[in-house]
């Protein structure tokens, strides 16, 4: 009896909450009148489910009227505020920003949410980020490549492994954290550190976990700044990005009614004293630091004063990530609002039924998974769900003091942990896009004296064990490759042995050599004990561009079986790994280089040796 009428209950509410006509519905709907002033209890906080789902959904649509209004000015003014008269007018129809990576890359992780469960493992997270398939910049790019290269977390976002840590990533992304845990910022704090972790660590990670504090705060509280007061308790004390929200909030005290005081003040400390930007990824103007672009949300929300407009536009215009930044500020503003009392050029044109990229989510079903892992997580974390004299569902959420993550910075980091995946983990990691060059049992696609090469076991063998090899030789692709990231697996076998793979490479005219970058493979060799993982520029430059930390090397190097080699290139960059530690991180300086060109198996002449080189697969990008 009670069960048929508990489930009544959530199907009248989710059919209000998904319709197109959820704003009609929601003005005659009793249980959106807040439940907190009725039977208080000491210690809990109380909310209508009608009302979280309420601000739930709007704190969507303020991400998405954000990233929409600030989308055209992203990076175009970097160190400076935006003028007034070049900030964009809104359009009702900017709000359908369904194909925005600031939107659904988190819900990558909201995914692993619906399908593991809260309790999904960092790994499981990881392997799911890995397999996604959008374009990545900076610490998420940084993250998702360590983990397609078999780096587990959290070492994926350690300062050892990705040098974009302090980035913003996480805190873009980090809105889904709080939309789903109201009232409850160790939620949030504890899902930092399974999907923040991916790709942050020190204030990279504080910043998620701020944000994240700041919207399960307004779901209570439309002071923003009490919000963020509130929300900085989620940050340990000691940290920069502590100290950054502590500045801005000591200088909106001092000039309540001059948000370009502050901002000015804002850019003295964090952009130009080199002391806080001591692991930014650059020095210059352009800054993706977390800590000065979460000053540029704080100030819209305490400078806009609770108005969606001034809110937006004031983030938008301190500049830097300056669409990523009001999409924070209007989803935490919006949050507190609620989406049926939000003006109606936010909402009028917005298109529920299209699907955001890369997901399973239409705007109906993104509110539905949302509900159902709110109400999860409130069960977890002590909280409880009744049913009032109206026959509303009713959370009950427990008070708790927010317990941040340890204190940590990313220029003197902590130990790494040196987690890998494990084979069978790694054959859970499918990347959308890639393409197998050698099948295993043919050359389709390559070119070369074949009397020096031979497929045995599906791998491609290069040389003889049985006689002298009179000089290079080289197995080519016949297609060139200029952006990309090349996965394979390479081994080699006799006394001195030597090879390498070319890449960005041309075959010398009239001669048996190719010309253009080698990624080394070799015991002792000239000045060098060992050249694996080493760039060599071949038939070019002829000497080492970048080599391996010997040391470290050794580590992880396996002379005598099958190592996993792996190439990316992206415009002037190349970095180089070997079993998952990144050996050179190089970028071309010499605008003649080309950047495009063939893929080569190189066996070096000499002595009898063979290399052994299978598994090859390319995605470009």
């Amino acid at each position: 009896m009670h069960e048929n009428r508990f489930m009544l209950v959530i199907t009248v509410i989710l059919s209000a909450v998904v319709s197109g006509c959820a704003t009609v519905q929601f003005a005659n709907n009793p249980c959106l009148v807040t439940s907190n002033a009725a039977g208080q209890e000491p210690g809990f906080r109380r909310i209508s489910v009608s009302q979280y789902v309420d601000k739930m959904k709007a704190g969507w649509i303020g991400q998405m009227a954000g990233v929409g209004w600030g989308g055209p000015t992203e990076f175009d003014w970097c160190g400076e505020i935006i003028p007034e008269d070049k900030m964009p007018k809104w359009r009702p129809g900017r709000i359908n920003q369904f194909r925005q990576d600031d939107i659904y890359v988190e819900m990558t992780f909201l995914r692993t949410l619906e399908v593991y469960g809260l309790d999904a493992s960092i790994r499981q997270a990881g392997i799911d980020f890995a397999n996604s398939g959008y374009d990545l910049w900076h610490a998420n790019r940084a993250g998702r490549t360590n983990l397609r290269n078999g780096i587990a977390p959290p070492d994926s976002g350690h300062p050892k492994f990705n040098s974009h840590a302090d980035d913003i990533d996480y805190q873009i992304e980090a809105d889904y954290a709080g939309l789903i845990s109201p009232g409850l910022p160790n939620s949030g704090i504890r899902l930092g550190e399974v999907f923040g972790r991916l790709m942050n660590y020190g204030d990279g990670l504080y910043g998620g976990q701020f944000v994240a504090g700041m919207y399960a705060e307004a779901f209570f509280e439309t002071n923003m700044e009490k919000v963020v007061r509130t929300a900085l308790r989620c940050v340990p004390k000691g940290s920069q990005y502590h100290e950054c929200i502590g500045d801005v909030l000591k200088w909106y005290k001092r000039y309540p009614d001059n948000w370009q005081k502050t901002w000015r003040l804002v850019e003295q400390k964090y952009n130009d004293n080199p002391d806080y930007r001591r692991f930014s990824c650059e020095k210059g103007d352009f800054n993706i630091d977390a800590k000065i672009n979460g000053a540029y949300i704080v100030i819209g929300l305490l400078y806009g004063k609770g108005d969606p407009d001034e809110t937006t536009i004031i983030s938008t215009r301190c500049g830097q990530d300056s669409d990523c930044n009001p999409s924070n500020a209007a989803g935490v503003l919006f949050t507190s609002i609620g989406f049926s009392k939000l003006p109606d050029r936010f909402t009028s044109a917005l298109k529920e039924e299209s699907k955001f990229s890369h997901t399973p989510y239409n705007f109906p079903m993104l509110v539905d998974v949302c509900a159902k892992l709110a109400r999860d997580v409130v069960l977890k974390e002590g909280g409880r769900v009744e049913i009032d004299k109206n026959g509303c569902e009713i959370f009950v959420i427990p008070v708790r003091e927010p317990n941040p993550s340890e204190l940590e910075q990313c220029w003197e980091p902590g130990p790494a942990s040196n987690s890998r995946f494990t084979k069978e983990e790694r054959g859970k990691i499918a990347i959308p896009g890639t393409v197998r060059l050698f099948d295993g049992k043919t050359f389709s696609g390559w070119e070369g004296d074949l009397d020096w090469f031979r497929i045995e076991d599906g791998a491609i063998v290069a040389g003889s064990l049985e006689k002298e090899i009179p000089h290079n030789f080289f197995l080519c692709t016949t297609k060139e490759y200029e952006n990309f990231e090349l996965w394979l697996e390479a081994k080699l076998t006799g006394e001195d042995a030597n090879a390498g793979i070319q890449f960005r490479s041309r075959r010398v005219p009239n001669d048996h050599e190719v010309s253009g970058y080698q990624a080394d493979m070799g015991g002792e060799s000239g000045d060098y004990n060992v050249v694996w993982g080493s760039l060599y520029d071949e038939s070019r430059r002829n000497r080492m561009l970048a080599t391996a930390d010997e040391d470290e090397l050794a580590k992880v190097l396996r002379p005598d079986d099958w190592n996993e080699y792996i190439i990316r290139c992206e415009e002037e960059g190349i970095q180089l790994w070997i079993n998952g530690y990144e050996t050179v991180g190089y970028d071309e300086k010499d605008e003649e280089i080309p950047w495009e060109g063939i893929i080569g198996l190189q066996i070096h002449g000499g002595p009898p040796a063979e290399a052994w080189y299978r598994n090859i697969r390319i995605l470009e990008f």
